[in-house]
């Protein structure tokens, strides 16, 4: 008679498992049992089948497995933008093209935009995003939680509408009052709603765009919730320059003057840094999230003056996210190489960033910067069974002599087969599996045929050789 205990699913036969978990194992031939969303074994094949049984098995063979990657910041309803917002500094990416893109979206336009958003993540294996906020949070709950991944939502906050850096559009103008009401609204509305997929966090998303009293007032709110604050700061010299001209004083000074910073506050980009804001850092230990393809695609220079790695090597918690499809792949994956990449070469120092950091950046250190570092971020027992699994077989995979080194350096993130968030699987051989991809397709279609509708396409859009 069997004695072995009853999962509710089995993943067997992973050919490597990458776990991240406090020793950094990585598990050969292994396997993993779920029960009840949580991981309840992890170890060799044969040693978790005989311990443990289940309906639902999934057969690992050819695969290479990993925690679910966090993406620390990804503007979900900016999905619709590619091709809007090219060859453009950060003043006229802003409020030449990406406020007059958002100002003209409506509720389904975002509900669209963020379907095609936590596709892209779920099929390149991110099972968790934080949204820095829009102006439909409920169309971006409705949107998430359809596709079955996790999500801290934020809700958008600027009341602040004349700045130095410029004015916002009309559609996007709110007052102080407003902003901090909206921002509460979402605190007694979603906690505790959706199976502990959804978290709430408050955002106040440019700090040029925000007085002192939202700031001060959203950080009590997310005091009272035990939440994450977060906000865009220092991504660019514009921003950096503009603070200093419409504030006295840098960005990272200004939080420290005003009392705000600690480890539960997320910082956006956190490249542009004056030295003695490297000391504030230090001490009160935020997460910076450091967003390559955006700096690349936009030329603001967060790896070219950015100190990511050495305030890594300072105890600071450092994650990595994809900022917004403008600038690219919403790819996790290419999001890693594209950081050690760069720091290797601005350093001139093969050793900078080697690959385990750049995962670590992608799944604990993810998981610390959602304030969710005890539920998710690494293949433990006791943790949300959050797994993906690339199939290693194809091209960009082999030789596998080293799967750490070929998941950042070689492979890429269209590569995963499957996808489990709580040990549901939401992706199966590249796939939605709650989603019919084919019908947001056709959605997406005419949701970017009525934003260019309302849009100045001349404006936004820069095709440089002539269309016939």
């Amino acid at each position: 008679m069997s004695t072995a205990s009853q999962a509710d699913l089995l993943v067997c036969n992973i050919d490597w498992l990458i776990t991240v978990d406090p020793s950094r194992r990585i598990i050969r031939d292994a396997a993993v049992a779920v029960k009840n969303g949580k991981f309840v074994a992890i170890g060799k094949t044969a040693a978790v089948e005989a311990a443990w049984r289940a309906d639902r098995v999934v057969d690992g063979k050819g695969a290479v497995g990993m925690p679910g990657m966090i993406d620390n910041h990804l503007h979900s309803s900016f999905q619709l933008a590619r091709g809007l917002a090219d060859e453009s500094n950060a003043q006229s990416f802003l409020y030449e093209h990406m406020y007059p893109y958002e100002a003209v979206m409506g509720e389904e336009d975002v509900y669209t935009s963020v379907t095609l958003a936590a596709i892209e993540m779920l099929r390149h294996g991110v099972t968790c995003y934080i949204e820095p906020g829009n102006y439909y949070p409920d169309a971006t709950v409705r949107a998430v939680m359809g596709a079955g991944m996790r999500m801290v939502l934020a809700v958008s906050c600027f009341d602040q509408n004349k700045a130095v850096t410029g004015i916002m559009p009309a559609a996007m103008i709110e007052d102080t009052g407003r902003c901090i009401a909206k921002t509460e609204e979402l605190f007694e509305k979603y906690p505790g709603k959706h199976a502990g997929r959804l978290t709430v966090s408050a955002s106040f998303r440019g700090m040029n765009n925000s007085t002192d009293e939202l700031i001060l007032a959203l950080k009590g709110i997310a005091q009272r919730h035990k939440a994450v604050l977060q906000t865009h700061a220092c991504y660019s010299y514009f921003t950096h320059d503009a603070s200093i001209v419409q504030h006295l004083k840098p960005e990272i000074e200004r939080l420290e003057s005003l009392g705000v910073l600690d480890e539960n506050m997320l910082l956006l980009h956190a490249g542009w840094l004056e030295p003695h804001e490297i000391e504030i850092l230090v001490r009160r230990k935020p997460t910076l999230v450091c967003c390559p393809s955006s700096s690349l695609h936009n030329g603001y220079g967060n790896l070219t003056v950015g100190k990511h790695p050495e305030l890594m090597a300072l105890g600071v918690n450092v994650s990595l996210g994809a900022d917004h499809a403008s600038s690219g792949t919403v790819d996790m994956v290419q999001e890693m190489r594209y950081c050690v990449f760069g720091y290797k070469e601005i350093r001139l120092n093969p050793r900078f960033m080697p690959p385990e950091q750049a995962i670590e950046m992608a799944t604990i250190n993810g998981a610390r910067g959602a304030g969710l570092a005890d539920r998710i971020g690494s293949v433990e027992v006791g943790k949300e069974g959050d797994l993906v699994l690339f199939d290693a077989t194809v091209s960009e995979w082999q030789p596998l002599y080293n799967p750490v080194s070929n998941l950042v350096y070689c492979a890429a993130g269209n590569t995963v087969k499957h996808v489990f968030v709580g040990g549901e699987q939401v992706v199966r051989d590249g796939r939605l599996v709650r989603i019919d991809q084919d019908e947001v397709m056709r959605e997406v279609i005419k949701a970017g045929s009525r934003i260019t509708g309302r849009l100045n396409m001349k404006k936004v859009l820069k095709l440089r050789w002539p269309v016939e």
